[in-house]
C-alpha cells in the first residue's frame, strides 16, 4: 500500500509572519489520513517543526549538502535538517538544476547523505518543453532516475516527484494522459531496479500548477500519489483544498 502525501514546497518564501498559515493548517487537519509536509525556507524551519509539533503534519528541507560537514559557506548538511526538525528533504528540484547547475550524480550524493541521516529524499526528476516536443521525455526521466536515485533505498526513505519544468509556475498542466504515462514509467523503473516490495510502494508525486480546482482530476491519474506543491501550498486556504482532494482520491 501506498502512502499518500501532500507536500508544500515554500521555496524562497516565508518569514516569521508566515507561521500563522501553518497554525491555520494545522488547526484544519488534526487528524489527517494522508502525509502531509511542509518544506520552509532553512530560516523557518526549526521554528515550523516547533509550530507543528504534537501535530501529524510534518517538515522538510529544501535542499542539502553531501557532505556531513565541513568547509562549505552558506550549505546546510543533512544531520543540520534532521536536529532542525526535518523528516524530508526536496532533492533535485528543476529550479536546483537550472539555477545551480545540479548534476544527477550530485543529486544522488545528496540523497545518500540524506537516507544515511534519516531523512527521506523526495528526488525530483522532469523534462523541459523542448525535451517534451522531441519526443524525448520518458527517456529524458529514465536518465534522472537512474542517475539520481540511490542504489540502496527502502520505501520509507524514498519519494519520487514528477514535475515537467514547463509546468512549474505557469499554469501549464501536462493531460491526464501525459501525467499517467510518466507515473506509470516511473512505476515500472522502481519496480524494475528495486523489485516489486520497494518499486511499488515509493510514493510518487506529481508537481506542476496544481491546485483546488485540478486537484481530483490529477490524484485520479494512475500511479499518482499525491503532490508537491509550489505557490498553492503557501497560504493554508490553497493547501487545504489540495489536501482534502488527496484524502478523498
Amino acid at each position: 500500500m501506498v502512502r499518500k502525501l501532500a507536500a508544500g514546497n515554500w521555496k524562497m518564501n516565508g518569514i516569521g509572519d508566515s507561521l500563522a498559515e501553518a497554525e491555520a493548517l494545522k488547526a484544519a487537519l488534526p487528524a489527517p489520513t494522508v502525509d502531509v509536509l511542509i518544506c520552509p525556507p532553512a530560516t523557518l524551519l526549526s521554528r515550523l517543526s516547533d509550530t507543528l509539533s504534537g501535530s501529524a503534519l510534518t517538515t522538510g528541507g529544501q535542499d542539502c549538502h553531501a557532505a556531513d560537514s565541513g568547509a562549505h559557506t552558506g550549505d546546510i548538511s543533512a544531520g543540520m535538517l534532521a536536529d532542525a526538525g526535518a523528516s524530508h528533504v526536496i532533492l533535485g528540484h528543476s529550479e536546483r538544476r537550472t539555477d545551480h547547475s545540479e548534476t544527477d550524480a550530485e543529486v544522488r550524493a545528496k540523497a545518500k547523505s540524506a537516507i544515511a541521516a534519516g531523512l527521506t529524499a523526495v528526488v525530483c526528476v522532469g523534462e523541459t518543453l523542448a525535451q517534451r516536443e522531441a519526443a524525448n521525455t520518458l527517456a529524458i526521466i529514465g536518465g534522472q532516475l537512474a542517475g539520481s536515485v540511490p542504489d540502496l533505498v527502502t520505501a520509507d526513505r524514498l519519494v519520487i516527484a514528477y514535475e515537467p519544468v514547463w509546468a512549474i509556475g505557469t499554469g501549464k498542466v501536462p493531460t491526464m494522459h501525459q501525467i499517467g504515462e510518466v507515473h506509470d514509467f516511473i512505476r515500472a523503473e522502481l519496480e524494475k531496479r528495486f523489485g516489486v516490495g520497494v518499486g511499488r510502494t515509493v510514493p510518487i508525486l506529481y508537481g506542476g500548477s496544481v491546485k483546488g480546482s485540478n486537484a481530483a482530476e490529477i490524484f485520479a491519474v494512475s500511479n499518482v500519489d499525491g503532490a508537491l506543491v509550489g505557490g498553492a501550498s503557501l497560504k493554508a486556504a490553497d493547501f487545504l483544498p489540495i489536501v482534502e482532494a488527496l484524502q478523498t482520491s
